[in-house]
Protein backbone atom coordinates (compact mmCIF):
# COMPACT_ATOMS: atom_id res chain seq x y z
CA UNK A 1 0.00 0.00 0.00
CA UNK A 2 1.05 3.16 -0.74
CA UNK A 3 2.44 5.64 2.38
CA UNK A 4 -0.26 8.71 2.34
CA UNK A 5 0.54 12.35 3.83
CA UNK A 6 -2.17 13.29 6.78
CA UNK A 7 -3.54 15.82 7.03
CA UNK A 8 -5.07 15.88 3.45
CA UNK A 9 -6.79 18.89 2.26
CA UNK A 10 -9.44 17.59 -0.04
CA UNK A 11 -11.65 19.88 -2.32
CA UNK A 12 -15.19 17.87 -3.37
CA UNK A 13 -16.82 18.93 -6.56
CA UNK A 14 -18.00 21.34 -5.42
CA UNK A 15 -15.32 23.14 -4.74
CA UNK A 16 -15.21 23.38 -1.13
CA UNK A 17 -12.34 22.57 1.13
CA UNK A 18 -11.88 20.29 4.18
CA UNK A 19 -9.35 18.80 6.07
CA UNK A 20 -8.69 15.07 6.92
CA UNK A 21 -6.71 14.71 9.59
CA UNK A 22 -6.17 11.02 8.96
CA UNK A 23 -7.58 8.38 6.46
CA UNK A 24 -11.09 7.86 7.24
CA UNK A 25 -12.23 4.74 8.75
CA UNK A 26 -15.30 5.39 9.46
CA UNK A 27 -17.39 6.35 6.32
CA UNK A 28 -21.43 7.26 6.39
CA UNK A 29 -22.52 7.12 2.64
CA UNK A 30 -25.42 9.04 1.90
CA UNK A 31 -26.10 8.25 -1.89
CA UNK A 32 -27.14 4.68 -2.99
CA UNK A 33 -24.48 4.56 -5.81
CA UNK A 34 -21.95 6.00 -4.50
CA UNK A 35 -22.24 3.09 -1.39
CA UNK A 36 -22.12 0.50 -4.08
CA UNK A 37 -18.71 1.80 -5.08
CA UNK A 38 -17.40 1.68 -1.67
CA UNK A 39 -18.22 -2.24 -1.43
CA UNK A 40 -16.97 -2.39 -4.89
CA UNK A 41 -13.54 -0.84 -4.37
CA UNK A 42 -13.15 -3.67 -1.23
CA UNK A 43 -14.15 -0.85 1.64
CA UNK A 44 -16.99 -2.55 3.19
CA UNK A 45 -15.33 -2.98 6.42
CA UNK A 46 -14.92 1.13 6.65
CA UNK A 47 -18.72 2.03 5.85
CA UNK A 48 -20.60 2.06 8.50
CA UNK A 49 -23.82 4.34 8.03
CA UNK A 50 -26.31 3.74 4.65
CA UNK A 51 -29.60 5.40 3.45
CA UNK A 52 -32.36 2.99 3.47
CA UNK A 53 -31.94 3.73 -0.62
CA UNK A 54 -28.82 2.03 -0.66
CA UNK A 55 -29.89 -1.45 -2.11
CA UNK A 56 -26.93 -2.56 -3.47
CA UNK A 57 -25.62 -5.62 -2.36
CA UNK A 58 -28.70 -6.06 -1.53
CA UNK A 59 -28.07 -7.47 1.42
CA UNK A 60 -25.88 -4.64 2.52
CA UNK A 61 -28.70 -3.02 4.77
CA UNK A 62 -28.67 -5.93 6.84
CA UNK A 63 -24.83 -5.32 7.94
CA UNK A 64 -24.44 -1.55 7.95
CA UNK A 65 -26.67 0.97 9.77
CA UNK A 66 -29.47 2.19 8.66
CA UNK A 67 -29.58 6.05 9.07
CA UNK A 68 -32.57 7.63 7.09
CA UNK A 69 -33.42 8.20 3.63
CA UNK A 70 -31.40 10.64 0.85
CA UNK A 71 -33.41 14.05 1.58
CA UNK A 72 -34.01 13.17 5.49
CA UNK A 73 -31.32 11.64 8.23
CA UNK A 74 -31.12 11.09 11.61
CA UNK A 75 -28.57 12.99 12.58
CA UNK A 76 -28.83 11.77 16.21
CA UNK A 77 -27.78 8.37 14.61
CA UNK A 78 -24.77 9.48 12.36
CA UNK A 79 -23.24 11.20 15.18
CA UNK A 80 -23.51 8.10 17.38
CA UNK A 81 -21.50 5.92 14.52
CA UNK A 82 -18.48 8.38 15.22
CA UNK A 83 -17.94 8.56 11.11
CA UNK A 84 -15.09 10.37 10.24
CA UNK A 85 -16.01 11.06 6.38
CA UNK A 86 -19.78 11.21 5.09
CA UNK A 87 -20.07 11.16 1.45
CA UNK A 88 -22.61 13.29 -0.48
CA UNK A 89 -24.37 14.48 -3.13
CA UNK A 90 -25.51 17.63 -4.85
CA UNK A 91 -28.47 16.13 -6.46
CA UNK A 92 -29.62 13.53 -3.80
CA UNK A 93 -29.18 15.40 -0.24
CA UNK A 94 -29.78 18.83 0.54
CA UNK A 95 -27.59 21.62 1.43
CA UNK A 96 -29.54 21.77 4.63
CA UNK A 97 -28.58 18.61 5.70
CA UNK A 98 -25.26 18.85 4.12
CA UNK A 99 -24.53 22.20 6.62
CA UNK A 100 -25.67 19.73 9.71
CA UNK A 101 -23.43 16.92 9.10
CA UNK A 102 -20.41 19.23 8.80
CA UNK A 103 -21.16 19.81 12.19
CA UNK A 104 -19.99 15.88 12.99
CA UNK A 105 -17.45 14.77 10.52
CA UNK A 106 -16.04 16.40 7.22
CA UNK A 107 -18.61 15.82 4.74
CA UNK A 108 -17.25 15.14 1.09
CA UNK A 109 -19.79 16.15 -1.99
CA UNK A 110 -20.17 14.68 -5.04
CA UNK A 111 -21.32 16.68 -8.02
CA UNK A 112 -21.85 14.59 -11.28
CA UNK A 113 -23.22 15.47 -14.65
CA UNK A 114 -21.43 14.08 -17.53
CA UNK A 115 -18.91 10.72 -17.43
CA UNK A 116 -15.81 12.93 -16.46
CA UNK A 117 -17.43 13.79 -13.24
CA UNK A 118 -17.81 10.18 -12.17
CA UNK A 119 -14.29 8.93 -13.18
CA UNK A 120 -13.01 11.69 -11.47
CA UNK A 121 -15.51 10.69 -8.25
CA UNK A 122 -13.85 7.34 -8.42
CA UNK A 123 -10.12 8.61 -8.57
CA UNK A 124 -10.94 10.90 -5.41
CA UNK A 125 -12.43 8.49 -3.56
CA UNK A 126 -9.35 6.46 -4.41
CA UNK A 127 -7.01 8.52 -3.17
CA UNK A 128 -8.69 9.79 -0.34
CA UNK A 129 -9.47 6.15 0.88
CA UNK A 130 -6.10 4.49 0.05
CA UNK A 131 -7.19 2.31 -2.95
CA UNK A 132 -6.42 3.99 -5.97
CA UNK A 133 -4.86 0.85 -8.06
CA UNK A 134 -8.91 -0.78 -7.40
CA UNK A 135 -10.26 2.70 -8.56
CA UNK A 136 -8.09 2.92 -11.68
CA UNK A 137 -9.28 -0.72 -12.09
CA UNK A 138 -12.49 0.50 -12.07
CA UNK A 139 -12.24 2.97 -14.69
CA UNK A 140 -10.15 1.24 -17.17
CA UNK A 141 -12.97 -1.17 -17.35
CA UNK A 142 -15.61 1.27 -18.34
CA UNK A 143 -13.40 3.09 -20.55
CA UNK A 144 -12.78 0.22 -22.38
CA UNK A 145 -16.83 -1.31 -22.68
CA UNK A 146 -17.56 2.12 -23.49
CA UNK A 147 -14.89 1.91 -26.30
CA UNK A 148 -17.04 -1.19 -27.31
CA UNK A 149 -20.71 0.77 -27.14
CA UNK A 150 -19.29 3.27 -29.20
CA UNK A 151 -17.65 1.41 -31.89
CA UNK A 152 -21.36 -0.15 -32.15
CA UNK A 153 -22.95 2.85 -32.84
CA UNK A 154 -20.32 3.97 -35.06
CA UNK A 155 -22.59 5.36 -38.24
CA UNK A 156 -26.20 4.82 -37.13
CA UNK A 157 -28.76 7.13 -37.13
CA UNK A 158 -29.52 9.38 -33.86
CA UNK A 159 -32.79 8.97 -32.31
CA UNK A 160 -34.83 11.14 -30.71
CA UNK A 161 -35.50 9.82 -27.34
CA UNK A 162 -37.82 11.24 -24.05
CA UNK A 163 -36.60 9.49 -20.83
CA UNK A 164 -39.91 9.64 -18.08
CA UNK A 165 -39.09 9.32 -14.24
CA UNK A 166 -42.28 9.95 -13.02
CA UNK A 167 -46.55 9.31 -13.75
CA UNK A 168 -48.20 11.81 -11.97
CA UNK A 169 -47.19 14.38 -12.77
CA UNK A 170 -45.46 13.41 -16.12
CA UNK A 171 -42.29 14.26 -15.35
CA UNK A 172 -38.63 13.41 -17.92
CA UNK A 173 -34.90 13.92 -17.34
CA UNK A 174 -34.02 17.05 -19.52
CA UNK A 175 -30.66 18.13 -21.34
CA UNK A 176 -29.14 19.06 -17.97
CA UNK A 177 -28.68 15.94 -16.11
CA UNK A 178 -26.37 12.38 -15.74
CA UNK A 179 -28.90 10.61 -17.01
CA UNK A 180 -28.32 13.20 -20.43
CA UNK A 181 -25.77 12.37 -20.60
CA UNK A 182 -25.96 8.55 -20.56
CA UNK A 183 -28.33 8.61 -23.26
CA UNK A 184 -26.06 10.73 -25.18
CA UNK A 185 -23.47 8.23 -24.95
CA UNK A 186 -25.90 5.88 -26.74
CA UNK A 187 -26.43 8.09 -29.29
CA UNK A 188 -29.97 9.83 -28.04
CA UNK A 189 -31.10 13.15 -28.75
CA UNK A 190 -33.02 14.02 -25.89
CA UNK A 191 -36.04 16.00 -27.09
CA UNK A 192 -36.33 17.71 -23.43
CA UNK A 193 -34.55 20.91 -22.06
CA UNK A 194 -33.68 21.67 -18.06
CA UNK A 195 -33.83 19.23 -15.90
CA UNK A 196 -36.82 17.40 -14.83
CA UNK A 197 -39.31 19.38 -16.38
CA UNK A 198 -43.05 18.16 -15.92
CA UNK A 199 -44.71 17.66 -19.57
CA UNK A 200 -47.65 16.20 -20.83
CA UNK A 201 -48.88 13.74 -23.57
CA UNK A 202 -49.70 17.23 -25.90
CA UNK A 203 -46.21 18.38 -26.03
CA UNK A 204 -44.74 14.60 -26.23
CA UNK A 205 -47.11 14.30 -29.57
CA UNK A 206 -45.47 17.77 -30.99
CA UNK A 207 -42.03 16.85 -29.98
CA UNK A 208 -42.34 13.14 -31.98
CA UNK A 209 -39.68 11.73 -30.00
CA UNK A 210 -38.47 8.24 -32.26
CA UNK A 211 -38.37 6.58 -28.44
CA UNK A 212 -39.89 6.84 -25.19
CA UNK A 213 -38.53 5.55 -22.12
CA UNK A 214 -39.88 4.60 -19.38
CA UNK A 215 -38.08 4.11 -16.54
CA UNK A 216 -38.07 1.98 -13.15
CA UNK A 217 -37.09 4.91 -10.96
CA UNK A 218 -37.72 6.72 -9.07
CA UNK A 219 -41.17 6.03 -10.45
CA UNK A 220 -41.37 2.10 -11.10
CA UNK A 221 -43.02 2.31 -14.85
CA UNK A 222 -44.32 -0.78 -15.54
CA UNK A 223 -45.41 -2.72 -19.02
CA UNK A 224 -49.47 -1.80 -17.78
CA UNK A 225 -48.21 1.84 -17.71
CA UNK A 226 -47.18 1.95 -22.01
CA UNK A 227 -50.80 2.24 -22.43
CA UNK A 228 -50.48 6.05 -21.47
CA UNK A 229 -48.49 6.90 -24.11
CA UNK A 230 -50.70 4.04 -26.68
CA UNK A 231 -51.28 7.48 -29.23
CA UNK A 232 -47.38 8.12 -29.52
CA UNK A 233 -45.83 6.73 -32.45
CA UNK A 234 -43.16 6.93 -30.86
CA UNK A 235 -41.74 3.03 -29.81
CA UNK A 236 -41.96 2.74 -25.94
CA UNK A 237 -39.22 0.80 -23.94
CA UNK A 238 -39.03 0.13 -20.12
CA UNK A 239 -35.20 0.57 -19.33
CA UNK A 240 -33.81 0.04 -15.86
CA UNK A 241 -33.53 3.53 -14.40
CA UNK A 242 -30.26 2.21 -12.42
CA UNK A 243 -28.30 1.85 -15.37
CA UNK A 244 -28.74 5.55 -16.69
CA UNK A 245 -28.80 7.28 -13.24
CA UNK A 246 -26.41 5.28 -11.00
CA UNK A 247 -22.39 6.25 -11.50
CA UNK A 248 -19.27 4.74 -9.86
CA UNK A 249 -18.95 0.64 -10.51
CA UNK A 250 -22.75 0.25 -11.82
CA UNK A 251 -21.32 1.98 -14.69
CA UNK A 252 -19.24 -1.75 -15.18
CA UNK A 253 -22.59 -3.17 -15.80
CA UNK A 254 -23.96 -0.56 -17.39
CA UNK A 255 -22.36 -0.29 -20.47
CA UNK A 256 -23.67 -4.16 -21.04
CA UNK A 257 -27.14 -3.14 -20.72
CA UNK A 258 -26.38 -0.39 -23.20
CA UNK A 259 -25.43 -2.63 -25.30
CA UNK A 260 -28.38 -4.87 -25.39
CA UNK A 261 -30.77 -1.81 -25.06
CA UNK A 262 -29.27 -0.59 -28.32
CA UNK A 263 -30.26 -4.14 -30.27
CA UNK A 264 -33.72 -3.50 -28.60
CA UNK A 265 -34.31 0.00 -29.49
CA UNK A 266 -33.31 -0.01 -32.99
CA UNK A 267 -35.98 -3.16 -34.26
CA UNK A 268 -38.89 -1.91 -36.05
CA UNK A 269 -41.62 -1.15 -34.34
Amino acid sequence: MNNYSFSMEITDQLGRKFELPEIPKRVVSLVPSQTELLVDLDLEKKLVGITKFCVHPKDLRKRKKVVGGTKSVHLDKIEALHPNLILCNKEENTEEMVLELEKIAPVHVSDISKMEDAFQIIQQYGKILCCENKAEKIIAGVKSKKSLLEKKLSGRKKLKVAYFIWKKPLMVAGTDTFINALLELNGFKNVYTGRYPETNLQELQELKPDLVFLSSEPFPFKEKDKKIFKDTKAKIILVDGEFFSWYGSRLLDAMDYFMHLQDHASISR
